[in-house]
């Protein structure tokens, strides 16, 4: 399509543009005026992106549910970016993010009577918007320029806090880690762009998969330097230098946003760029050329073990989530090393629930921080038992043991069905590394709970007060938590559907 017909199918992104000068808009005619813009920045953008949620979904009656069914999907802004239902399923995961993440700004202390929060929920709404970007990318440029979108406003959200030499020095950090793993991977693209002649992912399937054999070296080079730049957005190793501290330095929402949301679209763009794009025309000629399934294998075994081993002695609790989160990088990386439908199914079901079980940690996190000032894991001592806590400690206890991978609970199926995808393909190793690094992973998440349930609360601790509306996204998370973990049927098949790429 060209630009005007791609534009009643690019409603949700232009969407959050409009919620993002709306708040611009409102920002600067309150400081203009000499006085604070209040909530209203926080509203406008909570609007917007529940917005553009809804658009997403087709409620409006755009017509994308019927676009997918019919076609399978299209192409928009010549051959820029690609409707589908991959597409689709990865913007309703973003949007929740987004939409959870304004609602978690709105009851942050860290975030709230800033003087520069108007800009904070611009840059959070664009970040939003280039994920959705992320999602659908077909062409290399387009790839490029959203993961820099999303990256430079992730710095900003990153220092957000001013006069805060944490938030400070966790910034540069990502900037610089940023800005070496960017280099790295347009440095990959226009090899393989010299490669195949085009930067159009179908393109680049077919010239992939007609290179001479004297090309492979070359191939596999740029491959590699490809993947530097999708490492660094999962946080895998050795490309995860950068988020251990930036998870710490930054707003508890914007870590939440970065562990969950920035996740999610890097595993977006890492699924359609290999799986539909470089080895969509003939994956076994392709993988038999290059040694990837080694590579990608190798990167999800130390991504998860290292991950595991470092967060055993962590003492604060947003910093013990950033290496959880990097293992966990390393279980979704495990399906990628697959290469097959299954993998991506794997995958796309996992993040799935990684977005509840990890949004709700961070959720209570919050909480805490709010009412005590604190982050580490004494802050979580007999909270069970303080007035006030027992339902954050439930709750947490509920996603602590999801991320571990125990039944009943979704965290359980997602790593059922990654190891099966691993079990399929015969990664017999990796998937016992698996199932070693989910016991090690059970020692610091059961030490938090032990905390909560069989410490007593320190002498003099006040009770905690938390209002309904800081309350009630808990209960819907650790609800949905649980629910995925009995019945999940009904996600199965949204995967089995959203694993369908359209790559005509």
């Amino acid at each position: 399509m060209g630009n005007a017909e791609s534009l009643p199918y690019f409603l949700p992104e232009l969407l959050l543009i409009a919620a993002l000068l709306a708040v611009l808009v409102v920002d600067l005619v309150a400081t203009a005026r000499g006085r604070t813009a209040g909530e209203w920045p926080g509203t406008v953008a909570l609007l917007g992106a529940a917005a553009a949620l809804l658009w997403t979904t087709g409620l409006p009656g755009l017509g994308i549910r019927g676009l997918l069914g019919q076609a399978g999907g299209t192409w928009l802004f010549g051959r820029m970016l690609v409707l589908d239902g991959f597409a689709v399923f990865f913007k309703l995961l973003l949007g929740l993010a987004l939409l959870a993440v304004v609602w978690m700004s709105l009851g942050s202390r860290e975030v709230r009577g800033q003087p520069n929060e108007g800009e904070y929920f611009v840059l959070l709404l664009a970040s939003g918007l280039a994920m959705f970007l992320m999602a659908a990318a077909g062409n290399l440029l387009m790839a490029y320029l959203a993961l820099e979108f999303v990256s430079l406003t992730s710095y900003a959200l990153t220092g957000f806090l001013p006069h805060d030499r944490r938030a400070g020095e966790a910034a540069l950090k990502y900037l610089i880690y940023g800005g070496v793993a960017s280099g790295a991977m347009i440095f990959g693209m226009s090899w393989l762009f010299g490669l195949t002649g085009t930067m159009d992912y179908a393109g680049i399937a077919r010239g992939v998969a007609g290179l001479d054999p004297a090309s492979r070296g070359a191939l596999f080079v740029a491959l590699v330097l490809v993947l530097v730049g999708f490492g660094y957005k999962v946080a895998a190793v050795p490309f995860h230098m950068w988020a251990p501290d930036v998870y710490t330095g930054a707003p508890i929402p914007v870590t939440a946003f970065l562990a969950v949301g920035s996740k999610a679209a890097g595993f977006a763009m890492l699924l359609r760029f290999f799986h539909f794009g470089v080895t969509a025309t003939g994956p076994d000629a392709v993988l038999g050329a290059v040694p990837l399934v080694p590579l990608v294998a190798a990167i999800s075994f130390v991504t998860m073990t290292l991950g595991n081993l470092a967060a055993l002695s962590q003492q604060n609790m947003k910093r013990l989530l950033a290496y959880s989160s990097i293992a966990h990088a390393g279980y979704a990386l495990l399906a990628v090393a697959v290469f097959a439908d299954a993998g991506v199914e794997a995958v796309l079901f996992y993040l799935a629930v990684y977005y509840l079980m990890n949004l709700g940690a961070f959720w209570v996190v919050m909480l805490i921080a709010n009412a005590t000032g604190r982050e580490d894991v004494d802050a979580y001592r007999g909270l069970a038992w303080r007035a006030g806590g027992a339902f954050p400690a439930v709750a947490l206890a509920v996603f602590l043991f999801s991320l571990a991978g125990l039944p009943p609970l979704a965290g359980f199926v997602g790593k059922f069905y990654v190891f099966a995808a691993g079990i399929q393909e015969r990664l017999y190793w990796l998937v016992v590394a698996g199932l070693g690094n989910s016991v090690v992973a059970l020692y610091y998440y059961a030490r938090v709970v032990k905390a909560m349930f069989l410490d007593a609360p320190a002498a003099g601790d006040p009770p905690l007060g938390f209002r309904f509306g800081e309350l009630s996204p808990l209960g819907v998370l650790s609800a949905g938590t649980l629910l995925l973990g009995i019945r999940f049927g009904w996600l199965l098949d949204q995967v089995a559907i959203a694993s369908r790429l359209f790559a005509g």
